[in-house]
């Protein structure tokens, strides 16, 4: 196992959450980062095997922090979490090349479930 993740999330307390799931269950976690701007240097500079992207995020959100991902690493996999299940964004992401969605607040099952599929 030991794939590296990427976790970012504006908010501290969900990125401990993640890190707590992931390590628990064998992934590395390679980095954090707190706005999609950082997530896009991180990804960059680590290039992880997964990053775990929030939407909503000070100076560049998730879904602008995915695309540009995906211009320099087309490859990239990445799983995209929101509070809102709105509909508009969770289809955004998707055709944005989002491997998968995860509502918060997370069902530790389903980030498993996610991250398995995306890297197996």
């Amino acid at each position: 196992m030991g794939k590296n993740i990427l976790i970012c999330d504006d908010a501290a307390f969900m990125r401990m959450m993640i890190k707590d799931i992931l390590t628990k269950n064998g992934y590395t976690v390679a980095g954090e980062a707190e706005n999609g701007a950082k997530a896009v240097e991180r990804y960059l500079e680590l290039k992880p095997d997964l990053v775990m992207m929030d939407i909503t995020m000070p100076e560049m959100d998730g879904i602008q922090a995915l695309k540009k991902i995906k211009q320099s690493d087309p490859s990239a996999n990445v799983i995209m979490c929101s509070a809102m299940g709105q509909q508009a964004m969770v289809i955004e992401a998707i055709q944005s090349g989002a491997k998968d969605f995860i509502v918060k607040p997370f069902d530790k099952d389903r980030v498993l479930e996610a991250v398995k599929k995306a890297v197996g």
